[in-house]
């Protein structure tokens, strides 16, 4: 190969393309990473040269996609040529990422359906990692549409119009994992956003219970403050009874301010 394909099948960072020359097809796709401990939206990349009597792939991680087209052909089932190996690389491709969507899909539901039971803070942090999640794969899936559209119209002699058909199928099947991840983010975003109301609205109704008992205890405190002045003249000074008069006066006033609150629908 010449430097330029060479060049692009060990770069380090790739997106999804479909180059084709006189030569042959340049073409990088991404899976979905299913590795061991491995985060599903960190997408691997394989980088295909492909000519009419050789195919040459480079990854840098591993693809379970690849070992279904290895066993597929220890088991007599696999392609027979560069056309068939690209369309059922494809497929399986497409395959995986429907899985992880459809997970998706089920982590958005069931947040949903749990938005009134668990508390805020691990509902936010579920719905940040849902979005966080549709972001990274939509970020390759787009250029990967796009890749194997241009893919299935300029195929050109390498793929047969069988073949050319299941590319334009694997298509339209990305296309539609799109619109579902992109659902997906609309309905984390209107989650969030109740989230973020109900949170405000509790703190406002606290806020609000504390503005009503200060506003009860406000009149109480004034009348302590008053009955506690060291000047001469005070009523009740030399009542020994005052003092309980003024407790009974002043929770008097604090349940009539209550009522009035209350006849007022401000409690």
């Amino acid at each position: 190969v010449d430097e330029i394909v060479e060049n692009a099948l060990l770069a380090v960072e790739t997106r999804p393309r479909a180059v084709a020359s006189d030569r042959g097809l340049l073409l990088v796709l991404r899976g979905v990473n299913t590795n061991p401990g491995a985060d599903p939206d960190d997408m691997v990349a394989i980088r295909l040269w492909i000519e009419p009597n050789k195919i040459i792939s480079c990854r840098r991680r591993k693809l379970l996609s690849v070992q279904d087209i290895v066993e597929a052909i220890g088991a007599g089932r696999g392609p027979r040529t560069p056309g068939g190996f690209v369309a059922m690389l494809v497929e399986h491709l497409a395959e995986r990422i429907g899985d992880f969507v459809d997970q998706i899909e089920d982590a958005i539901e069931k947040t949903e359906h749990e938005s009134g039971e668990a508390n805020f803070s691990t509902q936010r942090a579920e719905v940040g990692a849902l979005r966080r999640q549709t972001a990274a794969i939509r970020r390759y899936l787009a250029p990967q549409r796009d890749a194997l559209d241009r893919l299935y119209r300029n195929a050109g002699a390498l793929f047969t119009e069988q073949e050319i058909d299941e590319l334009r199928e694997q298509a339209d099947r990305t296309t539609r994992y799109i619109e579902d991840l992109d659902l997906v983010r609309e309905r984390a975003i209107v989650l969030q956003e109740e989230l973020m109301n109900r949170i405000a609205q509790e703190q406002n109704s606290r806020v609000y219970l504390l503005s009503v008992v200060a506003a009860i205890f406000l009149p109480l405190t004034f009348v302590t403050g008053l009955l506690g002045m060291n000047v001469a003249g005070l009523p009740g000074t030399s009542n020994p009874s005052a003092f309980f008069a003024s407790i009974l006066i002043m929770a008097a006033l604090g349940v009539g301010l209550a009522a009035f609150f209350k006849w007022k629908r401000w409690l």
